[in-house]
């Protein structure tokens, strides 16, 4: 055996001994093995503490990791094969290209797995904030989530750029000496961001909350990180900067509780005072009796002599703000009004005017 190892140590291929060769693929054998393992170790660990802990934290970690563990076995296998093999350098530096691709790697894979979590982790404190009865935390982790991803991505490839030999102090250097004009590129950015987090603090609106404006009615789809995503009524989407959003007078239609209702009866001027007394009475009854009217507060007045007619005033809230619900109510009572004034014989007036001919008389 010995002498069978002697004689691989001593037979080249291309500069290396075939002894090494024969390591070098036993390890890479090895790091394909050591995978299958260390994911089942990892399946084997989920598992554990997900039956020993209530919290989910951990599961979203391990899950994370999973991957880009498995991944960073292959990445120190071939490193330690690539330094077993370990071909001259005159002839290819193998070594320091795989040194310098295996720090790189390992880099990405660390920002892959920090992404994962922080993805894992919004999940999580999203469902967590769907739990709770406040809409701010619905906006907050979306927001927050989005912000970490993109400074991991800035600092990911700071770190790699400096990996690669490139200089960071020159370019934060030069940072400083553009910042200037970088800020005036980035001012609407900047703006943006600044007006959606005045958005998630102040609040004037949430998610699913029908907005208006002087330029846009609509339903709030999603609050972003630089815009406002407004789905109107004629279905198109509105992507609104949140900038001008933050500066706009919104009339948030959905803050209130109920919803007013405010019109004209006219009757006509053959309607005697005992049946115009009668007609608002009942009305009064109609508004008291049904249950989708908010009983806080109503008016039925006989308020004034019109042209062409006699006009009652009602002025109500539909106990509910849901749209189609307070048409329903505004509907059943109109209905009502128009049965009542049936029964008691009364006309509803429209405009009339009344021409009268004078003749002259014959000479």
């Amino acid at each position: 055996m010995q002498a069978i190892w002697a004689q691989l140590s001593e037979t080249m291929l291309l500069d290396i001994p075939l002894s090494r060769w024969l390591i070098t693929a036993a390890v890479i054998l090895a790091t394909v093995i050591a995978r299958t393992f260390v994911l089942s170790a990892f399946q084997r660990l989920s598992r554990k503490l997900a039956a020993r802990t209530i919290t989910k934290l951990d599961d979203v970690l391990l899950s994370a990791a999973e991957r880009p563990v498995g991944l960073l076995v292959y990445v120190f296998g071939i490193l330690l094969a690539v330094h077993i093999l370990n071909p001259p350098a005159e002839i290819f530096p193998l070594v320091a290209i795989a040194d310098s691709a295996g720090r790189i790697i390992s880099i990405l894979l660390t920002i892959w797995f920090l992404w994962r979590l922080l993805e894992g982790l919004s999940a999580y404190f999203t469902a967590r904030a769907q739990e709770t009865e406040s809409a701010m935390d619905d906006q907050l982790v979306p927001f927050i989530g989005k912000t970490l991803k993109i400074f991991l991505v800035l600092t990911g490839l700071l770190v790699v750029a400096q990996n690669m030999g490139y200089s960071i102090s020159g370019l934060l250097a030069s940072l400083g000496i553009g910042g200037i004009a970088i800020a005036m590129a980035a001012k609407d950015t900047i703006a943006n961001v600044f007006g959606s987090i005045m958005i998630l603090v102040d609040r004037p609106f949430t998610v699913g909350d029908w907005i208006k404006t002087t330029e846009f009615e609509g339903v709030v789809e999603e609050i972003g990180f630089r815009s406002t995503k407004i789905r109107t009524f004629e279905r198109t989407l509105v992507n609104v900067p949140n900038s001008s959003l933050a500066n706009m007078v919104i009339d948030n239609i959905d803050a209130r509780n109920e919803r007013r209702i405010k019109m004209r009866i006219g009757l006509t001027y053959d309607t005697t005072p005992a049946k115009m007394d009668a007609a608002i009475k009942g009305i009064e009854a109609i508004l008291v009796n049904h249950p989708g009217v908010d009983q806080s507060y109503k008016l039925v007045k006989f308020d004034e002599f019109s042209d062409s007619s006699l006009s009652i005033f009602l002025y109500y809230f539909s106990a509910s703000k849901v749209w189609e619900e307070y048409l329903q109510v505004r509907q059943e009572i109109n209905l009502q009004i128009m049965h009542l004034l049936e029964e008691m014989e009364l006309d509803f007036a429209f405009p009339t005017r009344t021409l009268y001919i004078e003749q002259e008389k014959p000479q």
